[in-house]
């Protein structure tokens, strides 16, 4: 069994073939499907999916740091009045993005901050968008940390120094397509790795591992991202997946 631990199905890139892209998927042994919020825009779709895949399709809540903009009061204004109407797995997708704008940096850490907040107050996870930021990423954690805060850093792809102080912090390091990549030095990370911190995903529509890199990534390349696990760490692929499926179980209850 496999849990994509970050794909964003919801989205207008699988509305012409999201029933045969789901089937794929289970083929390949993927039986979860963790669905990262974006913003208002989308939650609408998000969850009018988990309804349909129940079961197999779990909805977080949070405001993506690329959505941070001048209505963002209204926005988590929102999502605090949707965790007062029910559960969802995690918050997130949070955190800060200092790669297509930077404009509202402040504004992203605020928002990181209070969603983090909200985590802390109904004992989830927070899941972290950390593009060009980690250290600062890591610098809230780090303030925020009283013992019971968990999460996972989505795409980790920081150095082996950054990756031992979010494992230090008790978070986990979510891996996917970027493992594949020739020059990406992903792999030689986690080669001073262990497993147990290690979560899968793919970001789907996003980051395609090789040989689809470039195309549409989906839920199904999960297994693809397991098979390079497992060959850098030199063991079967079944361990390897056991290993990161009872991580993403322990991490998101």
């Amino acid at each position: 069994m496999l849990i994509d631990t970050h794909c964003h199905i919801y989205l207008p890139e699988f509305d012409q073939d999201r029933r045969q892209m789901i089937d794929r998927a289970r083929e390949s042994g993927v039986e979860q499907f963790y669905m990262p919020a974006i913003d208002s825009t989308t939650h609408k779709g998000m969850i009018t999916l988990e309804e349909e895949m129940k079961g197999a399709a779990f909805s977080m809540m949070g405001l993506h740091p690329c959505s941070v903009n001048e209505k963002v009061e209204e926005e988590l204004a929102l999502i605090e009045s949707w965790f007062e109407r029910r559960k969802f797995i995690a918050v997130g997708e949070i955190g800060l993005d200092y790669y297509w704008d930077t404009s509202h940096v402040d504004g992203q850490k605020m928002a990181m901050r209070q969603q983090t907040d909200l985590a802390l107050n109904y004992d989830r996870p927070i899941v972290i968008h950390s593009r060009n930021s980690i250290d600062d990423c890591i610098d809230i954690v780090q303030e925020k940390q009283n013992g019971s805060l968990k999460g996972v850093f989505h795409c980790s792809s920081g150095t082996p120094e950054q990756a031992k102080k979010i494992i230090d912090l008790g978070f986990y390091l979510g891996i996917g397509g970027v493992l594949t990549f020739k020059n990406a030095g992903l792999d030689k990370v986690v080669q001073e790795l262990t497993l147990d911190n290690i979560v899968l995903e793919t970001d789907a529509p996003y980051l395609a591992p090789v040989p689809y890199r470039g195309k549409r990534n989906e839920p199904d390349y999960v297994s693809l991202v397991a098979e390079k696990l497992a060959a850098i760490k030199d063991m079967d692929v079944k361990d390897a997946a056991a290993i990161t499926t009872a991580n993403a179980k322990k991490l998101f209850q």
